[in-house]
């Protein structure tokens, strides 16, 4: 597609709105930035990915609302996937069509190792318009808690009757939809999403020393 990329980070996550001394380039339409993030989102590689991560969770038991075994496993797993699409598109798609902003991360590729780091972490903040111009990025700072909202409130477990204790009082598991957790979840999203951003301005210095090519 053009204006996007066919790169993977570590050879494998989909990098495709990662731009490389892009400098100025047209804007997405509105049909390019869903296809892309659509392309990203169920990429056969996120099955793994989310696998992984139900794993560690269902390791730790967080979400001790999820219980255990295979049946609550499937629904950690559903969890993760729906958090990941939802943000995306929120993020990605859905936001910066509403307001005209650009998804992508353009890789300065130049300066020294705080430079670059600063600059990628400062994106988080900054992003540009479909015209060009730096702006604050609402797409990411809104779309993820908006996100965080929708799958706090609707899929996450809520409060549940787990038995009786020795003196026949009832015993719950805390529910996840809470305030407090949606913006814990928001806060997770945008820090991957900083640390994301962070590997993308170095992943291709780091791929062509793996690759041995020339800068």
């Amino acid at each position: 597609m053009s204006g996007t990329s066919k790169d993977r980070l570590f050879f494998a996550l989909p990098n495709f709105l990662t731009l490389e001394n892009a400098g100025q380039v047209p804007p997405l339409t509105t049909g390019q930035k869903y296809k892309v993030v659509a392309q990203g989102s169920f990429d056969p590689i996120q099955i793994v990915w989310y696998g992984a991560l139900s794993s560690l969770c269902q390791a730790q038991n967080c979400e001790p609302g999820y219980g255990q075994g295979w049946a609550a496993y499937g629904k950690r797993y559903g969890a993760y996937a729906a958090d990941g699409t939802i943000e995306n598109f929120f993020v990605g798609a859905i936001l910066p069509s509403v307001l005209r902003q650009d998804p992508r991360y353009f890789q300065s590729g130049h300066g020294s190792f705080f430079n670059r780091s600063y600059y990628a972490v400062s994106r988080i903040f900054v992003t540009r318009s479909d015209s060009g111009r730096s702006q604050f990025n609402y797409s990411e700072i809104v779309g993820a808690a908006i996100a965080a909202g929708i799958s706090t409130y609707s899929y996450h477990p809520r409060r549940t009757f787990i038995g009786y204790n020795n003196k026949g009082v009832a015993q719950y598991t805390a529910s996840d939809r809470t305030l407090k957790n949606t913006a814990s979840v928001w806060g997770t999203q945008v820090g991957w999403d900083t640390a994301t951003l962070v590997v993308k301005e170095f992943w291709p210095d780091i791929r062509r020393k793996l690759k041995k090519q020339p800068h």
